[in-house]
């Protein structure tokens, strides 16, 4: 059946759709917007954002230096292979002469990112582990009723026959 052909059926019986009014409009949009899963996502994304920021600062701040020192002072973010041109004492000149590949934003990327995945393991182990707690015990049955016990003799009665 065409489009047109189940309009047009469905105005003849009578169930044709009512204009929505912009107070219709408001509501469905509000019940949307207000939803517990949507404003679950846009508190994660908030919270996401600014944990970004702090792993950023953790990663910058705290552990490159630290890695730094142990390997003698080395600067990530300036490592780089030179693959064309004379060599260059810096990225910058190494990137104005020619072709390089400047893996040292990678490692300290790499790091975040294994940072922000350790840290969210222990988040969902815990929340896990608060998960798998012991359920309540299930009550005890209930004692049948008056009306269970009877038919319940009648059955008796019944099969002893």
């Amino acid at each position: 059946m065409g489009q047109y052909t189940r309009f047009a059926a469905a105005a003849e019986q009578g169930r044709s759709r009512k204009p929505a009014t912009e107070e219709d409009v408001l509501k469905e949009f509000r019940e949307f917007a207000l939803k517990g899963n949507m404003v679950d996502l846009a508190i994660g994304v908030i919270i996401g954002a600014a944990f970004g920021g702090l792993v950023q600062s953790i990663v910058n701040d705290l552990l490159m230096p630290v890695i730094g020192l142990v390997t003698g002072g080395i600067d990530f973010s300036q490592m780089y292979w030179q693959l064309s041109g004379p060599p260059a004492a810096t990225l910058d000149q190494a990137r104005e002469a020619g072709a390089t590949i400047a893996y040292g934003n990678f490692v300290t990327l790499a790091i975040n990112f294994l940072i922000v995945a350790w840290v969210l393991f222990m988040v969902v182990k815990a929340m896990n582990r608060l998960k798998r707690q012991q359920p309540p015990a299930p009550p005890a049955p209930a004692e049948p009723t008056r009306g269970g016990k009877l038919l319940a003799e009648i059955r008796a009665l019944l099969a002893q026959r």
